[in-house]
């Protein structure tokens, strides 16, 4: 994988998250890594460090919301950061449809994902 944060690179990560892929996913992020989720106890969304913590966390959005997807995307980089901005669609375990715009804000470095700050649009 090249060093470089391109738009390429942006969408193949999200891909790979449509495909619920974490063996792929993984690939993309650095082993000193954080995500924060846009849910969670805290201000800033529950908070997932480390590879395998991370991994744990995907797994755990991909059993709450088994069908989630993101689409309508587009996506800009500015120097070692990428923006990534999409459509969340879905059904909970629950049962409750979901549809948010939102964004990734995504941070690299060695061509590997940093930091992965996730943040959706409340609908009321």
């Amino acid at each position: 994988m090249s060093e470089r944060v391109t738009v390429e690179l942006l969408k193949a990560f999200l891909d790979a998250f449509n495909r619920h892929d974490l063996d792929a996913i993984m690939d993309y992020f650095a082993d000193e890594c954080v995500f924060y989720m846009p849910r969670g106890a805290s201000p800033r969304g529950d908070r997932y460090v480390g590879k395998d913590d991370v991994r744990a966390g995907l797994a755990k959005r991909f059993i709450g919301i088994p069908d989630v997807h993101c689409g309508e995307d587009q996506h800009w980089v500015c120097g070692d950061v990428g923006i990534s901005e999409w459509t969340l669609t879905g059904t909970s375990m629950s049962g409750q449809h979901l549809e948010v715009r939102g964004i990734d804000l995504l941070e690299f470095a060695g061509g590997k994902i940093r930091r992965k700050d996730s943040f959706w649009k409340i609908r009321e």
